[in-house]
Parts: C-alpha cells; structure tokens; sequence
C-alpha cells in the first residue's frame, strides 16, 4: 500500500506524539477531523499502522542485555521451534532467514550470567541443531520507520 503525503504527516505527527488526539491532530495538519479519521482508519485496515501502545524498554524492566541468535533447525521442524521460542519470555523477535542459520531470534537477559540461562532455554529443544550468539554492545541506530514513512510520502507527492 502506498502512502501520500499527508499519510506520511499523520504517522509521523503520531510517532513523535502518540497520545495525541484526532481533533488536536486535524488542527496541527490543517485539515478536516473526519478527514484525519478516515485516513487513520484505512492506514490501520492496511496494515500500514498496527499498534498504538507504548514502547517499552526491556533495559528499564531490568533486561539490559540484547543478543541476537541464529538458529539452525532440523528440517521439517519450523512449526515446533517456533512453538517452542514464543514461550520463552526473553525471545522478543523471531524471524525466518535466508544464509548460514534458520532463524533469528533478538534475545533480552538480565546479565551476561543470566543470557547464558535463556541461551539454555531457547536450545533445550530437539528441533534445534545449533545456535550462534553474538551480545549487542550499543544500538547506535534504534528501530526506526519515520525516515522510510517521510521517502514513501514524499515519493508519492503532495496529497
């Protein structure tokens, strides 16, 4: 689905300031209420807007270790491994890979001690082979998808 320019605004106006309203939105933007509703409606029946919760940060809820893994898996046990990884609390991400491993899990740990624990945990199963874990050292550029949603928007023009 493509976007146009004051999608793009009304994602952005949302990202820096999620707990605005659609009334204070609609005066920020210059346009009609119904408007700035119609527009949030469809973005959220596109799957373009998904969530409207809080961020939470695992390093404030005492997880300040990240790491991230790849997993090999056994052939035919995707469906198992996947099952098993979302009840493992620490497991935040999961994705499918293409290259050297399976899958790739973003992890969270109390300490280095403690990753040691969930790195048990998430290879205590008998789909999965082998694991590789590399430790975050900093996150210099966190996830971010306002720069892509300002290029979309302004790839599309002024609408």
């Amino acid at each position: 689905m493509a976007i146009d320019h004051l999608d793009g605004r009304i994602i952005v106006l949302l990202a820096r300031e999620p707990r605005i309203g659609v009334l204070e939105m609609s005066r920020r933007l210059g346009v009609a209420r119904g408007t700035v509703q119609a527009r949030l409606d469809r973005l959220q029946s596109d799957g373009v807007i998904h969530g409207f919760g809080p961020q939470v940060d695992p390093a404030a809820l005492g997880y300040p270790v990240t790491a991230f893994a790849t997993l090999q898996i056994r052939q035919g046990q995707g469906p198992d491994v996947r099952a098993h990884l979302s009840t493992v609390p620490e497991v935040l991400e999961l994705h499918t890979t293409t290259g050297n491993g399976d899958m790739l899990c973003r992890l969270v740990a109390r300490s280095n001690a403690d990753l040691q624990r969930v790195i048990d945990r998430v290879v205590g199963f008998d789909g999965i082979v082998r694991a590789s874990t590399a430790i975050v050292m900093e996150n210099p550029v966190p996830l971010r998808v306002i720069p892509l949603v300002e290029q979309a928007a302004e790839e599309r023009g002024q609408g």
